[in-house]
């Protein structure tokens, strides 16, 4: 908190700017050292609330106590969630699975993730340790009274490490056994320079590296880097409660990014929305066809955007398959002929076939 307090404190010019700098990797430093739990004896980390993860996607929905999440989550995939009017009902997760697309996407109910719960009250730590696993995080505001909200619940996930709707900063950061800090810009930096670079890496008892900074970075960008535990989810704001707002006001929040407006109750807008969530996980469906039949548009294997090699595709079918693989014949908008003849390092695209032809 005195932390805070100084930043708070300080007035912003050059010398500060260095000041800053340093307070924020110390803030950086301690919270890292609240929310991964020190070892030692007694139950794990997490004991009591660990998920299976099961389907192709996950996807944590966050909120305050009710806001209705759990009429959304229940209405969405029919779980039954217990439902109590007192702070921190659910408490373990209980998830939903849908089918959308021939992809299998588990929904969570991630209790408690409120005020406090990154200094480790409430089930706050073991309710984070799974909102870093999310391949997207949907933040559910009563759209009655959505601003106080929002910032709260970012300021919580952006504690845990959890950055919302933005990409890793462009810094490249290697660390060395000798010759210093070596700081390179690639264009013009409004608040780092060499000196801010350098406290703040020392805070980190770093004192020999290779900084790059590829973009007008902010201390907190470097920081990000250094700390190197930081995952980067989608987020979508659902906005629930429309039923109490009149069309004017409806057409306003069309506009804000990221923002879908449903009623859980009545079971608004839930197409739109499902159709964002679609969007937004950037899931990769590849279609299966065994030798001289036609191919199984019903069952999917459905990959993560980022891994979506025809290795990848072995991968998750059966880890021995890639031993015996030749070649496969891919049908899609990867290839240029239909079908083509390609190795494992060929990348699919959405909605491809592929015939695996084994040794």
């Amino acid at each position: 908190l005195s932390g805070y307090l100084l930043m708070a404190r300080t007035q912003k010019n050059k010398a500060t700017a260095h000041h800053l700098g340093l307070l924020k990797a110390r803030l950086a430093k301690l919270r890292r050292e609240l929310i991964t739990p020190k070892g030692g004896g007694g139950g794990g980390p997490g004991e009591g609330f660990d998920v299976a993860k099961t389907g192709d996607a996950r996807i944590g929905f966050v909120g305050f106590p009710s806001v209705g999440k759990s009429t959304l989550l229940s209405n969405l995939a029919g779980v039954y969630s217990e439902v109590a009017a007192y702070e921190f009902t659910t408490l373990t997760t209980v998830p939903g699975v849908i089918r959308y697309k021939g992809a299998k996407i588990q929904l969570l109910d991630l209790p408690g993730i409120i005020e406090g719960a990154k200094d480790g009250k409430g089930r706050g730590r073991q309710v984070i340790a799974v909102a870093r696993t999310c391949n997207l995080i949907l933040i559910v505001l009563d759209v009655l009274k959505p601003l106080g909200h929002k910032k709260i619940i970012e300021n919580e996930l952006e504690g845990f490490g959890i950055r919302l709707n933005s990409k890793p900063p462009n810094i490249g950061f290697k660390k060395k056994d000798k010759g210093g800090i070596n700081l390179t810009a690639t264009c013009p930096q409004s608040e780092l320079d060499a000196e801010t670079v350098k406290s703040i890496l020392a805070e980190y008892k770093i004192h020999n590296a290779d900084v790059t900074l590829r973009s007008d970075a902010t201390a907190d960008d470097l920081i990000d880097v250094v700390e190197g535990n930081r995952v980067y989810i989608p987020c979508i704001y659902v906005l629930n409660k429309i039923d109490q707002i009149s069309i004017e006001e409806l057409d306003i929040i069309y506009k804000v990014p990221h923002c879908v407006p449903i009623s859980a109750h009545h079971r608004w807008n839930f197409d739109d929305l499902l159709e964002k969530i679609w969007d937004y996980l950037k899931l990769v469906r590849i279609y299966t066809k065994p030798k001289g039949q036609l191919p199984d548009y019903t069952s999917p294997v459905v990959l993560p955007y980022s891994r979506t090699t025809v290795e990848d595709f072995c991968m998750k079918i059966h880890k021995n398959l890639i031993k015996e693989f030749k070649y496969a014949l891919v049908w899609g908008l990867s290839v240029k002929h239909n079908p083509q003849k390609v190795g494992k390092d060929h990348t699919l695209e959405d909605e491809d076939v592929i015939q695996i032809v084994k040794k």
